[in-house]
């Protein structure tokens, strides 16, 4: 079965000094199915990416190569199907329309969602979205 992948689960697999056992499990799911993101994460993982090359957390070049890599993983952009869903799911769940993204997509395709966002994970709780844990 198919998940929804959030941006910050996406950015440990970059982050040398980063690790999380969810990104991890990611990862091999990724083995087997493939994952959903919608436009906004396109945007999401490349702003994380050159932030963190502003805080020298991560090199460009070391930053382009986990892009090009990245290009080869199953994941499947998306497109929002009804902008006013955004809207009500962050006013109802009190989260960025950006996260609204990720969780209007997991309710609209009835699937997981990956993420290490604590408000999205409570507003997918909340929703009655499955997280993969």
């Amino acid at each position: 079965m198919a998940f929804v992948l959030d941006a910050s689960v996406t950015i440990v697999w970059a982050m040398k000094d980063e690790a999380h056992p969810l990104a991890d499990l990611v990862l091999k799911q990724l083995d087997m199915e493939e994952a959903l993101v919608p436009a906004i994460w396109w945007y999401e993982v490349r702003n994380i990416l050159v932030i963190n090359e502003r805080r020298k957390r991560i090199s460009e070049s070391d930053a382009s190569k986990f892009l090009r890599d990245l290009v080869d993983f199953p994941i499947r952009m998306t497109d929002i199907s009804d902008h006013s869903d955004l809207l009500k799911l962050a006013r109802q769940f009190g989260i960025s329309v950006y996260d609204a993204a990720y969780l209007e997509l997991a309710i609209r395709e009835r699937i997981p969602l990956a993420t290490l966002d604590k408000a999205l994970r409570a507003a997918a709780q909340a929703a009655s979205v499955p997280l993969l844990a």
